[in-house]
């Protein structure tokens, strides 16, 4: 008896220590969040989602068969970009919101989705390939929306080609893999030499983003993320802080993914109230 209650004291001790211990990590959180826009995304007023895209198709492009997907029409142009590993299905829900207030290009990235794999990828590539799109597709001046690795591939576009988008609204993005929290590199890292994936290899090397390059984008540019990301938030005020202009925001309760990609309602809520202050 006496082992046993000695035993559960200790378990309680523990419980208590680990209770404490996250309550204290919350609100650190919460306190850091709040420094830099932390928001509740308003889903009142979204319109309800259209039914489906509108067509789907390939473009060629000098390296890449790009697949892509159209939904809504009349609207302004906007490029919808997925994160790694990911396709344009993934985003369907977003871009079916988005339809209601905008004409959507939802691509598959190159080695990604329905597109085609030139057997070497990088975000500097891809995008070049963004850039080759919106010039095979005669957008001008499109918004770019991207997630994860379409947030990196975004940011890319807007300082490798500053006259090219009209707005950038970057979700989830990191300069440097050394920014990602250890529990995220782990993962990849275990998953990469069990599966050795192409994928992998480019998050754990890429990008490396300066300053210098930051501050090259011209267009207004979004910098979000979730309040629990898998990068630290200091990586994202640096991506804010280095573009000139730029607006921050961190999403309430939010991880790397549930704003965006799985909550039409919400991206639509985000993207939408900065996009409407651009036109």
């Amino acid at each position: 008896m006496k082992k046993g209650k000695k035993a559960a004291k200790i378990i309680g001790c523990v419980i208590l220590a680990a209770a404490l211990g996250t309550g204290v990590w919350l609100a650190s959180v919460r306190i850091a969040s709040k420094k830099h826009n932390l928001i509740t995304l308003d889903t009142s007023s979204v319109p309800e989602p259209v039914s489906g895209p509108e067509s789907e198709g390939d473009v060629q492009l000098s390296e890449v068969k790009m697949h892509y997907a159209v939904y809504g029409k009349g609207g302004p142009a906007l490029v919808l970009i997925h994160g790694n590993a990911r396709s344009h299905k993934d985003l369907d829900e977003t871009a079916r919101y988005l339809a209601n207030s905008y004409t959507v290009y939802s691509i598959d990235s190159r080695c990604h989705g329905e597109s085609s794999d030139p057997g070497v990828i990088s975000y500097d590539l891809m995008a070049k390939d963004v850039k080759e799109f919106i010039e095979k597709m005669k957008l001008e001046k499109p918004y770019l929306v991207g997630h994860s690795d379409g947030a990196i591939v975004g940011l890319t576009v807007a300082y490798t080609y500053p006259d090219l988008l009209g707005g950038l609204v970057s979700c989830g993005a990191n300069s440097r893999p050394d920014t990602f929290k250890p529990r995220f590199t782990i993962y990849v890292k275990i998953n990469n030499k069990r599966h050795p994936d192409k994928l992998n290899d480019m998050m754990l090397e890429q990008p490396q983003m300066t300053k210098d390059d930051l501050a090259k984008i011209k267009c207004p540019t979004y910098v979000v993320a979730g309040e629990f990301d898998i990068m630290d938030l200091s990586d994202t005020v640096f991506i804010h802080e280095s573009i000139p202009g730029s607006k921050i925001a961190v999403v309430k309760n939010a991880d790397h993914s549930t704003y965006i990609m799985h909550n039409g309602k919400q991206a639509y809520a985000l993207i939408d109230s900065y996009l409407k202050t651009l036109k």
